[in-house]
């Protein structure tokens, strides 16, 4: 299951529309082993693509690197979906490389309904979680 603060919640989702209709992607860092999302770290799509998503390698570089020396990991790793459901993709699944993460997808295609569904990935299985919504301290 996802624990995951409003705020970031919120966050999330609004990142996601703002970028639409190109994907948008990035992750919320946790203290490492904590699996409580903490610090929200929007990141630029390097596709530019209604379709794809590819974080920026030297973004990537910086943000992990930023990561490494807070104890941080990626607790939530994010991406929205512009015209499909919030379901990982063959590209996605393939692209998990980070097996203790939240995948987090958001679906952008109908402007008045908030899809935000989390999932597990690990060795190519693709396990949906609850998502638990709470109010921060």
């Amino acid at each position: 299951m996802l624990t995951i603060e409003r705020a970031l919640y919120d966050k999330i989702v609004a990142h996601a529309r703002a970028d639409h209709p190109d994907e948008a992607c990035g992750i919320v860092a946790g203290a490492v082993g904590s699996d409580r999302p903490t610090r929200f770290v929007p990141m630029t799509n390097a596709e530019r693509s209604p379709t794809f998503y590819r974080f920026d390698s030297m973004e990537q570089l910086r943000v992990w690197r930023e990561m490494d020396d807070n104890d941080e990991e990626p607790v939530v790793v994010y991406h929205s979906h512009t015209a499909t459901e919030a379901y990982p993709s063959r590209t996605d699944i393939s692209y998990a490389s980070e097996p203790n993460a939240h995948y987090v997808l958001v679906s952008t295609r109908d402007a008045d309904t908030e899809e935000f569904r989390s999932f597990r990935i690990v060795d190519g299985e693709v396990t949906e979680e609850e998502v638990r919504v709470v109010e921060g301290h």
